[in-house]
């Protein structure tokens, strides 16, 4: 049950401020929404350092498009992510519709368990999630970052309620982030991907959240009195 919640958090969590960081409409939401260019196949490799009370924790994030598609009549994107650190990788997919960065639907692969399709107010969930935090970048300005996949010419954004700082670049799908630094660690470009492929190409059934429950009970080694 952890591990399974664990997951859901790591899909909220990680992606859904990354792509707050990333949006707004100039009209009605800040304008770091510009930076978010989806394009399929088009995507990049970012390493994850975060500092813990026992020591930093390193992790790999892939982000990238893997199809498109079409929500009420509106452009919308596939934008499949895969997370990997010392112990295991999750993936999964959400369908992000472009001219105002919604979550529509939220796919992943829970550990053991396959594809299953996440509860339409799990979306909403993100969509909330994202929302809170669209006004809190300003722009303050460009910069030529260096990071491992090279160097870019950046702008820069501040969010000053968790003092942290991002650079984007119309060079880099889907996002634009080129470099990501807070209280908590850093985000860094390692790679631009040009060919990324969709992962979860097989069947997709509905969350069950009690099926999982029961499927983590019996890989659970037995306890010896």
């Amino acid at each position: 049950m952890k591990r399974t919640m664990a997951v859901i958090a790591l899909l909220l969590v990680w992606v859904v401020p990354g792509m707050a960081q990333m949006g707004m409409d100039l009209f009605r939401r800040p304008a770091i929404a510009k930076a978010f260019h989806p394009a399929v196949g088009k995507g990049a490799v970012y390493e994850e350092t975060s500092q813990r009370p026992n020591g930093s924790r390193n992790r790999t994030m892939e982000i990238g498009i893997v199809g498109k598609d079409s929500v009420d009549g509106k452009d919308a994107y596939w934008m499949q992510y895969m997370a990997t650190d010392e112990k295991q990788q999750w993936t999964g997919k959400t369908l992000v519709t472009v001219d105002d960065l919604q979550f529509h639907r939220m796919i992943v692969v829970l550990p053991g368990q396959g594809a299953m399709e996440m509860p339409a107010q799990m979306a909403a969930n993100g969509r909330n999630t994202m929302n809170e935090h669209l006004n809190e970048w300003r722009s303050v300005g460009s910069d030529t970052i260096t990071v491992p996949a090279g160097a870019f010419s950046c702008e820069h954004w501040r969010n000053d309620k968790n003092n942290s700082d991002v650079w984007t670049s119309d060079k880099v799908t889907p996002f634009g982030m080129v470099k990501e630094i807070d209280k908590n660690g850093s985000t860094v470009l390692v790679k631009v991907l040009d060919n990324v492929q969709d992962r979860i190409t097989g069947p997709v059934k509905p969350f069950d959240m009690q099926q999982v429950i029961q499927q983590m009970q019996q890989q659970r080694p037995p306890q010896h009195p």
